[in-house]
């Protein structure tokens, strides 16, 4: 009896320890169209992303590593882009929904002057993305910001940030 149950200890260590916890990386990198505008600054404080993952286990929120600041969308054209999320190990499955937290030092340059960028929800709930894969191999997406199609200038002169996001390539 001793040495079934010695056995059947030795089999579920062997079995648990067999099971892996798969992973991949994840890189976030961010580019722009060209617009009309001097300059398009937003503030990216945060970037985070809910996974639905192969291992239900794993599934949930996780904060990515963030490239902190303040950028001007418009440098970032063409084929220039800037990484504003990187090294990220993440479960295999799918993003449900990647989410950009702004902070307040968004503004526009028009005809040399600054205007604060208004941004509805973009401090609290953030910009959204949803549904990308993420491969065992891992994945490196290219993101265009839309500056030209985001920024809008309101009936009193005030100027609104409602943005345009869009996964243009997987790398």
């Amino acid at each position: 009896m001793k040495n079934k149950i010695l056995s059947l200890l030795a089999l579920s260590v062997l079995f648990f320890s067999c099971e892996k916890s798969e992973e991949a990386s994840l890189r976030i990198r961010m580019t722009d169209a060209p617009g009309d505008y001097q300059e398009v600054n937003v503030e990216i404080e945060q970037v985070s992303a809910q996974i639905d993952a192969d291992d239900p286990n794993q599934s949930g929120w996780y904060d990515l590593p963030t490239n902190q600041g303040i950028y001007d969308l418009l440098e970032y054209q063409d084929t220039n882009s800037f990484e504003v999320a990187y090294d990220a190990s993440l479960p295999v499955g799918v993003i449900t929904e990647l989410r950009f937290l702004l902070g307040d030092a968004n503004t526009v340059l028009v005809d040399s002057v600054y205007h604060d960028l208004k941004t509805p929800s973009g401090q609290q709930s953030g910009l959204k993305i949803k549904n990308v894969n993420i491969p065992d191999d891992g994945v490196e997406l290219l993101i265009d910001f839309d500056a030209e199609a985001s920024v809008h200038q309101t009936g009193n002169g005030k100027y609104m940030l409602k943005p345009v996001l869009k996964v243009v390539d997987t790398l």
